[in-house]
């Protein structure tokens, strides 16, 4: 364990242990919801879970002994979705913790009271679920995920990998990311150095992104976007297998997609911002409110690139550029 790490987990040690310990004394056991919108046996959602325990063992809450975990995966599912939430609900948890547009959505219809503090969740100021960032309001606050500055760089780290690149679709579900439309239509009047046209591909389903993907395929100079929504989490094999057979470079956020095949990904860190989760839920068990806790930003952001990929589809990738990377798949 690095120094600081050592010093900041004792500093969160020393203010949550009192509440920890009369818990502990007093035989009752906080209880806390956690709704994510992947598969129970999807890698990214475990992923996710493990830094959420470690969030809460940082500040002395630990599953089994003072505190209690409920989980639900709805996988993209709306029907599971609704199921999940009001079964939450009538389990009168201290704290909801929600990841993604969806979730959040579910949660804010379905109580007032209760406190939320989401997770992954992009534009929650645009999307209308905080008053602002800095003053939250109501019962939620949370931690969000990317901002639309990030098209940008996403679009010029393809540039700088695939040098012929002259267009890109953004892939998103209009029904789970609907501020993607917002975000491109922002991002067409902005003034850019790098001459790449933009389109939106808003699918819903595993034919929509074979349609998409196989028509980029057929433009030379084409680029994919798999944008930070878990739609495309949940699909990203259709989408790897589709880029794979089409010979499409594909960026995402997520670095499981690089794992698994895809070209490169830069984006926040979501295991890092489900581990921070841990602090709210420390400070409202404490008795503060989700109302006056300011909703956070990334703090962690990697660049993950696949040399295995990009040799497989021809693709030179400068020193320069590796550098930069954070990881690098060979």
């Amino acid at each position: 364990m690095r120094r600081r790490e050592f010093i900041t987990l004792l500093g969160g040690t020393a203010v949550a242990w009192p509440l920890a310990a009369r818990a502990q004394q007093a035989g009752g056991m906080q209880r806390v919801s956690l709704i994510l919108p992947l598969a129970e046996d999807d890698l990214e959602a475990q992923s996710r879970v493990r830094a959420f325990r470690l969030g809460l063992r940082d500040v002395e809450w630990v599953e089994g002994r003072n505190i209690r975990i409920d989980y639900r995966f709805s996988a993209i599912d709306p029907n599971r979705l609704k199921e999940h939430v009001a079964e939450l609900k009538s389990l009168a948890p201290d704290v909801i913790v929600g990841n993604s547009t969806p979730v959040l959505a579910a949660l804010r219809q379905a109580t007032t009271s209760i406190p939320i503090v989401f997770v992954v969740v992009n534009d929650p100021v645009g999307q209308g679920f905080v008053s602002s960032l800095a003053r939250p309001g109501g019962n939620i606050t949370g931690f969000s995920f990317i901002e639309f500055s990030i098209v940008g760089k996403w679009i010029g780290m393809l540039k700088d990998v695939y040098p012929d690149l002259s267009r890109v679709a953004l892939m998103f579900n209009p029904d789970s990311a609907p501020y993607y439309d917002v975000w491109l239509r922002s991002f067409e009047h902005i003034p850019r150095s790098i001459a790449v046209d933009v389109r939106a591909a808003p699918v819903r389903n595993t034919a929509e992104i074979e349609q998409v993907i196989a028509k980029l395929g057929q433009e030379p100079g084409s680029g994919l976007i798999a944008a930070a929504d878990p739609f495309t989490v949940v699909q990203r094999d259709a989408i790897l297998k589709s880029a794979k057979t089409h010979r499409v470079a594909t960026i995402s956020s997520s670095r499981q997609f690089v794992i698994e095949g895809g070209l490169m990904s830069y984006g926040p860190d979501p295991s890092d911002i489900f581990r921070r989760a841990g602090s709210y839920i420390d400070r409202i068990l404490r008795g503060e409110k989700a109302a006056d806790l300011p909703v956070q930003s990334p703090t962690r952001f990697e660049l993950v690139v696949n040399m295995i990929t990009a040799r497989a589809f021809g693709l030179t990738v400068k020193d320069s550029f590796l550098l930069l990377t954070d990881e690098v798949i060979e």
